[in-house]
């Protein structure tokens, strides 16, 4: 087996709540995390030479992605490559479609990615959780893109529970053209002033008892708390979507993408057009969930 491609898919969340400040600086959130289908593609072959080789696809832009050692995917194969002691190089090409930047994980998807494309590759036979064991070490987000799917994400997002399929539905996505720190949102929330907290366990349940209704009348995301005043446009983006037919609207994860679940397809274009004609985003996309 000499290549591998893998798609690696975005997130958003459903719902993103924060407990709590942990002693290790890190904070213990409780999340709905949902699969879409706007993805990366990580091409990963064996060469000579026992280096790492990361390159960007020529056809996409992946500025503003750097192409070294600080990457998530070179980082991900530098660390099987050091464990295994594997000897063969690695050519990987990324070709980017999810934001940069954006709240959606594209980082830890391409990174999920190169994990299991690895493991594949040089037949490591790692597990799942092996795998997710592994991926944690680099980024909170990876677990949960390894397993995919609609999952509720707890401690620092490395506890998962596998939940059932979310009901289909049209998702439109929307990233302003700026870009936010995570370290930036988390580091200004003032999680004991929150006043408002949403819902998870009951959005647990509607999504077991596959209520889309129920998951809408809940979707919550406190770091908008954060984000919202420091990018006002994202608030105009959920104003925009609702304007045009969303049930809901919310930003995911730290920002600054804003999403919205609509009734039927032709609602979610028009809101589309509408936010793309008045310039406050550039990169949307129509989406649906995925197993």
């Amino acid at each position: 087996m000499g290549e591998i491609i893998l798609q690696a898919y975005a997130k958003i969340n459903l719902g993103l709540d924060v407990l709590r400040k942990r002693e290790d600086g890190y904070h213990e959130v409780k999340m709905i995390m949902q699969r879409i289908s706007l993805a990366d593609t990580l091409v990963l072959r064996k060469c000579p030479g026992g280096g790492i080789l990361l390159q960007g696809d020529t056809e996409t832009d992946v500025s503003g992605v750097p192409m070294d050692a600080s990457n998530l995917v070179y980082r991900a194969i530098q660390m099987l490559k050091e464990e295994f002691q594997l000897e063969e190089g690695v050519e990987a090409v990324l070709t980017k479609r999810i934001p940069v930047a954006a709240g959606m994980a594209g980082g830890s998807a391409d990174a999920a990615a190169a994990l299991k494309g690895m493991n594949q590759l040089f037949s490591l036979g790692l597990s799942e959780q092996e795998l997710r064991d592994r991926g944690v070490k680099l980024g909170a987000d990876i677990p949960y893109c390894i397993m995919g799917g609609t999952a509720l994400s707890e401690g620092i997002g490395e506890r998962l529970t596998p939940l059932p399929p979310l009901p289909s539905c049209h998702i439109l996505i929307a990233k302003p053209p700026v870009s936010v720190s995570t370290a930036f949102v988390y580091g200004n929330l003032r999680v004991d002033e929150l006043l408002e907290h949403p819902d998870i366990d009951g959005m647990t349940e509607a999504i077991r008892q596959g209520s889309l209704q129920g998951v809408i009348d809940r979707m919550g995301n406190v770091l908008e708390t954060v984000t919202i005043p420091a990018y006002p446009e994202i608030a105009v983006i959920k104003s925009i979507m609702l304007e045009y037919g969303a049930e809901r609207s919310l930003m995911s994860g730290s920002g600054p993408t804003v999403f919205g679940i609509f009734p039927d397809e032709a609602k979610a274009m028009q809101a589309e057009q509408a936010i793309r004609k008045a310039g406050y985003a550039e990169q949307t996309y129509l989406v649906q969930p995925l197993l």
